[in-house]
């Protein structure tokens, strides 16, 4: 048996990780070209970068989202914030463990209509809808209200809308609550300002880089 005891998720999220997995080339070969004209602006993509990625899954890693699971069930989390939700795959990681847990909701925010669709599929696939508050549009509004206290807050997203999700969740974070952000090495002159906001002293942050492919921010509310 699994890490996460459901068989049947596992078997979809093996699916989904490999069909993400199997974009990683085209994904590489993207960025690559873009650079190498100078076209690339990692703070605000231009129109052909939001068309490349209307069908890429860009998933979390496999064992990162693991690791995500088994921190919300250490925390008992029954409040969790995804920022960054594409189609689902790490949202239904941390539905398993509220659900796991004993009930909550896990919010997720959305840009893209298409991948919102699509990650509700994934939802109703592995039963966990129920847990699972998935919100469409500009995080600066979807992530306005938040009912509650949160427990988890995962930072999968362009490093541009790290510290706009985090100014909106921060408030909610409960003693204990923990941070995740996603390629902080990969793509650390992204996350600056980032850095700059864990380091601020009245947000009560204490924070390490955890030795993931890509680095993996752990940050605790303290």
């Amino acid at each position: 048996m699994g890490l996460l005891n459901d068989p049947r998720l596992e078997a979809l999220l093996d699916g989904l990780h490999a069909q993400s997995a199997g974009q990683d080339d085209a994904i590489g070969a993207y960025f690559r070209r873009r650079a190498a004209e100078g076209t690339l602006d990692w703070n605000r993509f231009d129109g052909e970068t939001d068309r490349f990625f209307a069908d890429k899954l860009v998933a979390l890693e496999k064992e990162k989202a693991q690791f995500c699971y088994a921190l919300c069930r250490a925390l008992r989390a029954a409040r969790v914030v995804e920022a960054g939700t594409s189609f689902g795959v790490s949202m239904l990681y941390l539905a398993a463990a509220v659900r796991d847990n004993g009930g909550g909701t896990v919010i997720g925010t959305e840009y893209e209509p298409a991948k919102a669709a699509a990650a509700r599929r994934n939802f109703d696939a592995a039963g966990l809808a129920d847990y699972i508050d998935l919100r469409e549009g500009d995080l600066a509004e979807t992530l306005a209200v938040i009912e509650g206290p949160v427990d988890f807050l995962l930072l999968d997203i362009w490093t541009a809308m790290v510290v706009p999700a985090v100014t909106r969740v921060l408030p909610h974070l409960r003693p204990g609550a923990v941070i995740v952000a996603d390629n902080v090495i990969a793509a650390r002159q992204g996350y600056a300002a980032y850095y700059e906001l864990l380091a601020d002293p009245n947000n009560g942050l204490r924070t390490m880089t955890l030795p993931f492919p890509g680095g993996l921010e752990m940050s605790v509310k303290v």
